[in-house]
């Protein structure tokens, strides 16, 4: 799977959730244990000194337990949670890194979420349970459980708000930049198409009405022939500049919706394609510009290099996002690579602040899912 900025996760898979409450509740009721008792212990022996050992050795397990939940949490759940930034210890006596462990909020933040995630693992193991013996739970209940605890896991052992914060500028900061060029190369593309198409068929009906004038009084068979042909080139030249005008925004996406502009995207598809659209209420334009062009230029790439005999258009809308995804029953091996067409589809859905999500196995089948906020 390759992925373009993900900045949220969506639900996971429900054999992967199911798996991950079977075996997370050995560990969490591990976890719990031998944390309870490690605080309980070290406490109440620290006045003679062997508590400390304990405190330090319970701390250090808890640390090592927030990694390891990030680790699977973001295997099994499809979390985002990168490698957490603690405050550095090395260099420092033995004392002094258990004060400075003790002080870094991180490691209060995976305490909290150890503690918390106990009592949930009981529940979710009795889900589980229940999950194999009731199919639709399996499918539909699961993988919203597993996604309520992926946010947990995000808020307690992702980065703190600061650096949620900060991050977050740095992808609008590189969203914004690749925007940019992405508009560079659409002016450049727009530019390069009036000159080469409809500027010649101008200057060709210029020079065809010209020499018509030089040869008014004497030649009328010859004028009327050239004005024929200035006459064909001025409808060459409205032509083009219509389809121009339709590559930078179609009349139907404005007048009739994203339903309609699909749908006609579909009918021109070489092979057939099966559009699902439901988003209501209507998005902002340059989601549904972003949307439209993804679609088409997905559609060509599958109709050109996929090999598949099918395809299908879905999209829907959530409270602040509009969600596209094309699959096909192509080869796959589709990935992003700069440069290429897919690379291209990443920059015009950073435009928006949007992200494209690529799973395309040798084989196929191909999936091309676009999350296209319609907040700003």
């Amino acid at each position: 799977m390759t992925e373009v900025q993900q900045p949220e996760h969506p639900r996971p898979h429900p054999a992967r959730t199911i798996l991950y409450m079977f075996v997370s509740f050995v560990f969490r009721l591990l976890q719990f244990v031998l944390i309870v008792v490690g605080i309980g212990v070290g406490v109440s022996t620290a006045v003679i000194w062997v508590g400390f050992p304990i405190l330090l050795a319970t701390t250090s397990f808890i640390r090592w337990s927030g990694d390891r939940e990030r680790s699977w949490a973001g295997k099994l759940l499809n979390v985002p949670l990168p490698p957490v930034e603690r405050r550095p210890v090395e260099g420092q006596t033995l004392v002094r890194r258990w004060v400075i462990r003790l002080s870094d909020p991180t490691t209060w933040r995976d305490l909290a979420y150890l503690v918390a995630a106990f009592p949930l693992a009981c529940v979710e193991f009795a889900i589980a349970i229940a999950s194999i013996v009731l199919l639709p739970m399996a499918i539909w209940v699961t993988p919203w459980l597993g996604w309520l605890h992926g946010e947990l896991a995000l808020a307690l052992l992702g980065p703190d708000r600061t650096k949620r914060l900060e991050q977050k500028a740095e992808r609008l900061q590189a969203s914004r930049a690749r925007g940019v060029d992405a508009a560079e190369a659409e002016r450049r593309r727009i530019e390069r198409d009036l000159h080469d198409g409809a500027q010649q068929r101008l200057v060709a009906v210029a020079m065809s009405l010209g020499r018509a004038k030089a040869k008014f009084d004497q030649d009328p068979q010859a004028v009327r022939e050239l004005i024929d042909e200035a006459h064909a080139d001025a409808k060459l030249a409205v032509s083009e500049l219509r389809d121009l005008a339709r590559g930078i925004y179609p009349a139907v996406l404005g007048d009739r919706g994203l339903d309609a502009a699909l749908s006609a995207q579909a009918a021109k598809s070489p092979i057939p394609v099966d559009v699902s659209v439901e988003v209501d209420p209507r998005p902002p334009a340059a989601v549904e510009t972003t949307a439209y062009f993804i679609v088409g230029e997905t559609l060509t790439n599958i109709a050109k290099h996929s090999g598949a005999t099918e395809a299908g258009v879905k999209v829907w809308r959530t409270d602040d996002h509009v969600v596209v995804e094309i699959t096909d029953n192509g080869h796959g091996g589709a990935e992003v690579r700069p440069g290429g067409g897919l690379a291209g589809l990443a920059d015009r859905a950073a435009t928006i602040d949007g992200v494209i999500t690529v799973v395309s196995p040798v084989g196929g089948p191909t999936v091309i899912r676009a999350d296209l906020p319609c907040r700003w």
